[in-house]
């Protein structure tokens, strides 16, 4: 197991309301949402673009709801692709939309909505909504149960609680694992989740990983196989918020045990892999962002195998949205409030 590291957390730009995501722009800078519905353009200098960028969709604003995930296409420095997912519809009515639009520089253009997922539901909580592409091109993008709907999560007539793989241009692929079962959604990839926030592809293992919230207990860690099932709320290790059992059953036939659980729970959001130079240590790690513990944990591997976890930059006492592994080996962190910062983790001098 290796050694702790030494490492500087530099301010790279502040006065962010609760900032949800960052994507690194090829020329240098990045684009960082802020969940009140706001896309922002940091330039490669560091220096906060005061306007936001114009363009983004209308988004459903209050609770867990707002703007989520911003990712570039694969072929961004081509096509211009930006990806967002959002909430969207009326709290009466409302789910997780999924956009594309090209970015000039200054605004969004030619934007179109790829995937509305699908029932509408009322409330304000669980719409998941990171996403990744795959080495194949296709997007997988993490949805929520809605929280009052959970059995629904078991249900492959709908989305809810479930991964969805789709085209870049929104269509689904052939090889989705449920295109043949004509009572299922064609979009599904996995079923019997609560709530995903974190969603990454290992490309040096080839696997796809995902994190979701448990409720009081639970959190988990997941390797995905096409077509399965990771048993929500069937089978669980945690408990619900009164203190009472959800399930019995921590494993049961038929479904996907976790990576591993967090119990108590650590709110996880944001992972990724670090692959960066600057931290040789830390190569090859899983980094999973923590809302409740106010902290990133370190997930060790050796071989692909978790061995040991470590508590990182709890010194800030904050609760941390997402981690980024950056272009220049730094390590970033967005914190989450309503006068969050974009963190730079540097090696010590």
């Amino acid at each position: 197991m290796a050694l702790a590291v030494d490492y500087r957390i530099e301010t790279l730009a502040e006065g962010l309301d609760h900032p949800w995501s960052l994507a690194f722009l090829p020329g240098g800078g990045m684009l960082v949402t802020e969940r009140v519905g706001r896309l922002r353009l940091i330039d490669a200098d560091g220096t906060l673009r005061e306007a936001p960028v114009a363009g983004v969709p209308e988004v459903f604003v209050g609770g867990q709801a707002g703007l989520f995930e911003v990712a570039l296409a694969p072929d961004h420095p081509d096509s211009g692709w930006v990806y967002l997912s959002y909430a969207c519809g009326t709290r009466a009515a409302n789910t997780t939309c999924l956009d594309r639009a090209r970015f000039d520089g200054r605004r969004l253009v030619a934007r179109e909505t790829l995937f509305r997922a699908e029932p509408d539901r009322q409330g304000r909580s669980h719409y998941g909504g990171r996403l990744t592409f795959l080495p194949d091109d296709t997007l997988v993008l993490g949805l929520g149960d809605g929280f009052d709907y959970r059995e629904q999560a078991q249900n492959p007539g709908n989305h809810l609680g479930s991964l969805v793989r789709l085209t870049p241009a929104g269509s689904v692929p052939g090889d989705n694992p449920f295109v043949a079962a004509s009572e299922a959604r064609a979009e599904l990839y996995s079923i019997g989740h609560r709530n995903i926030q974190g969603v990454v592809f290992d490309e040096t293992r080839s696997e796809l990983l995902i994190h979701e919230h448990g409720p009081r207990g639970g959190d988990e860690l997941n390797r995905i196989l096409p077509g399965a099932n990771y048993g929500w709320p069937l089978v669980t290790h945690g408990v619900d918020y009164t203190g009472a059992r959800v399930t019995p059953f921590t494993e049961l036939p038929g479904f996907e045990p976790p990576v591993l659980h967090w119990t108590p729970s650590i709110a996880p959001s944001g992972m990724t892999v670090y692959d960066g130079e600057r931290f040789p240590e830390w190569r090859g790690d899983l980094f999973v962002a923590a809302l409740a513990a106010r902290q990133v944990r370190r997930l060790i591997r050796e071989d692909g195998e978790i061995v040991g976890q470590e508590a990182l930059f709890t010194e800030l006492d904050e609760r941390i949205r997402d981690v980024r592994s950056g272009p220049d080996g730094a390590l970033y962190l967005l914190t989450d409030s309503a006068a969050g910062r974009v963190l730079r983790v540097m090696p010590a001098p």
